[in-house]
């Protein structure tokens, strides 16, 4: 594989990152309405927030919101906290190690702008994302579980720093 780099996706790639997001939550889209339109909005997350992208010799092979001072896309963050939103590896590129790197930047960015900590919501189904949570040092903050829309449940994660 060749070496992985994190950075700030380009307007170029809007439309390749939110095809990504729509492929890589495919398996939890039937349950959360009009979901799938809101991932293929990356335009709007880019303006709204942190638009991270990991990419492999020009590739992309993941992206992730990150969201530093609430704003439109801030869900459960509070002051002291930054929040991401929308982790999403390609189906090609899962269990490459591409959604831990794109985490442990988001973990870095928040340590270096002296926030206490870091949180996120998820599906209960999104397994694969709660391991990565959990092995850099993301627990369960039950507390903060909530529901954007009937029969959608969401799990918080939160990760002090």
């Amino acid at each position: 594989m060749q070496p992985l780099e994190i950075r700030v996706a380009t307007e170029a790639e809007f439309d390749a990152v939110g095809d990504l997001c729509v492929a890589a939550y495919a398996p939890f889209l039937s349950q959360a309405g009009n979901y799938a339109d809101v991932l293929r909005d990356a335009a709007a997350r880019a303006h709204a927030a942190e638009l991270l992208v990991a990419v492999d010799a020009e590739q992309l092979l993941g992206t992730v919101t990150f969201v530093p001072d609430g704003g439109p896309l801030g869900e459960i963050a509070t002051d002291d906290e930054t929040e991401f939103r929308m982790l999403a590896v390609s189906p090609a590129a899962q269990g490459r190690g591409v959604g831990t790197e794109l985490l442990r930047r988001v973990v870095e960015e928040t340590a270096s702008r002296g926030r206490a900590g870091v949180v996120c919501s998820s599906q209960p189904a999104m397994r694969a994302a709660h391991r990565i949570y959990e092995r850099l040092g993301f627990t369960r903050d039950p507390q903060r579980d909530w529901s954007p829309l009937p029969g959608v449940d969401l799990l918080a994660f939160a990760l002090l720093l």
